[in-house]
C-alpha cells in the first residue's frame, strides 16, 4: 500500500498515492524529475497540503512533497533588496524572516498556511496585499518539455486567487520564488477597517512594520483564519469558497439586505462568500454532512471530524454552493485543490491554445 495522503494534508482526508516522493534538496532536482518523468501521469505536487482534498481511493500517480527549506536576500540598491525562498518553505516562515529584517511588502500575508511555492498559484494575498504585488520571477520546471528554467512575473497571468499556474494544472512545478522588498520601519497603508480597529490607527496609517505584522497574526486568531494545532476544528483547508464575482445588480441587492460588496481596481465586484452562506441558513457549527461541519468560528471554513471522508466533504462543497445558487442565483466556486489524474499530452494539446506558459500542480 502506498502513502497515504491522509497523513499529508490538513484536512487528514485521502487515500493512498501509487508513488510518493519527497523533495528535500534543492540541488537533487534533476535526479528527482527524472524520477518522476516517463509516467503518463503528471506528478501532483504537494506543499504542506493545507488546500487540497485528496480522494478516498488516493492518487494512481506519482506525488511529489516540496519539503525544501532555504530563504536568501541580496540587495539591490536604493533600499531595494531582492528575496528568494525555496518552494518548500512556509510562507509565515518567509514572512517572519522580511519582517525581522525590515523589509515590507508581504507582512499582511503573515499566518497564511501553505507554502512559498503554493502562493503563486492561487496568487495568495490578505489585507490588501498579495503576492504578485512583489513578486519579480520564479524557477519552474516545465513537465512538457522536460527542462527548468525562470518565468517571469508578467507571464504568470495573476489574477484574484488565480495564475497561469491554477487554470491548467499539470504542466509546471514551482521551485523556487523571487521577491522585491522595499527596506522600511513602516508597513504598507492599512486598508482594511479591522485592520485599523485592531491596531488603533486610520485607514490608510502606515504602522511600524513589527507592530503591524503581529496585529495580522492576532486579528486571524480572532476571526477563526488561523489553523488550529486541536480542537474539533484542526482539520480543515481554511475558507472552501472564493469570494464570487456578481453584477451590478447582484451587488446592489446585496447590498440593500446589509451585506458586503467588494470592489476591485479593475471595477468587478465580488460578494462576500461567507455572508451569502449565512443567509442560506448555514451558520458556524452547522453540519453539512456527514462528519464535516462548519467551524465553529466561521461558516466560510468546513472541518472534517469523526466519519468524514473526501467525498463526504466534497458533497458538503456541493451542497453548499448550491443552496447559494438557489437563494441567491450566484455561483460559487470551490477553493480546495483535488488531485485528479492529468496526462501530460492533454496538458500540451490544451496549453498549445494560449499565449503564456501554462499552470503547475502545487496546491498549499
Amino acid at each position: 500500500m502506498g502513502e497515504l495522503l491522509a497523513d499529508h494534508t490538513t484536512l487528514r482526508l485521502g487515500g493512498p498515492a501509487d508513488r510518493f516522493l519527497t523533495h528535500t534538496d534543492p540541488a537533487a532536482w534533476p535526479d528527482q524529475a527524472h524520477a518522476a518523468h516517463g509516467s503518463d501521469t503528471a506528478p501532483f505536487v504537494l506543499g504542506g497540503g493545507s488546500n487540497t482534498l485528496a480522494d478516498d481511493v488516493g492518487y494512481p500517480g506519482t506525488v511529489i512533497r516540496m519539503a525544501t527549506r532555504g530563504i536568501t536576500a541580496h540587495p539591490l540598491g536604493d533600499d531595494l533588496v531582492k528575496v528568494t525562498a525555496q518552494a518548500g518553505e512556509p510562507l509565515d516562515a518567509l514572512v517572519a524572516f522580511t519582517v525581522a529584517e525590515g523589509l515590507s511588502g508581504i507582512e499582511y500575508l503573515g499566518g497564511i498556511p501553505g507554502t512559498t511555492g503554493a502562493a503563486p498559484v492561487q496568487n495568495t494575498g490578505a489585507y490588501g496585499q498579495q503576492i504578485s504585488d512583489t513578486l519579480t520571477h520564479l524557477t519552474v520546471h516545465d513537465w512538457i518539455l522536460g527542462r527548468t528554467h525562470e518565468l517571469h512575473c508578467g507571464e504568470c497571468d495573476f489574477g484574484y486567487r488565480t495564475s497561469t499556474f491554477k487554470t491548467q494544472p499539470g504542466r509546471f512545478t514551482i521551485l523556487d520564488v523571487s521577491l522585491r522588498l522595499a527596506r522600511r520601519r513602516c508597513a504598507s497603508s492599512i486598508r482594511y477597517q479591522h485592520l485599523a480597529d485592531a491596531l488603533a490607527v486610520r485607514l490608510g496609517a502606515r504602522p511600524p512594520l513589527a507592530e503591524a505584522a503581529r496585529a495580522v497574526l492576532t486579528d486571524r486568531r480572532n476571526r477563526g483564519l488561523s489553523l488550529p494545532a486541536d480542537g474539533p476544528d484542526a482539520r480543515q483547508a481554511g475558507s472552501v469558497f472564493l469570494n464570487p464575482l456578481v453584477t451590478p445588480a447582484q451587488a446592489a441587492a446585496v447590498r440593500a439586505a446589509g451585506g458586503p460588496v467588494h470592489s476591485s481596481p479593475n471595477g468587478t465586484l465580488r460578494a462576500s462568500a461567507g455572508w451569502l452562506l449565512e443567509q442560506t441558513g448555514f451558520l458556524p457549527g452547522t453540519q453539512v454532512g456527514p462528519g464535516v461541519y462548519c467551524s465553529q468560528d466561521r461558516t466560510l471554513t468546513l472541518a472534517a471530524r469523526d466519519g468524514a471522508t473526501a467525498t463526504s466533504f466534497a458533497a458538503a462543497l456541493e451542497a453548499l454552493a448550491q443552496a447559494v445558487l438557489t437563494m441567491h442565483r450566484i455561483h460559487l466556486r470551490a477553493e480546495p485543490v483535488r488531485p485528479l489524474r492529468r496526462s501530460p499530452t492533454a496538458t500540451s494539446r490544451n496549453s498549445a491554445t494560449l499565449s503564456g506558459p501554462g499552470r503547475p500542480s502545487g496546491p498549499r
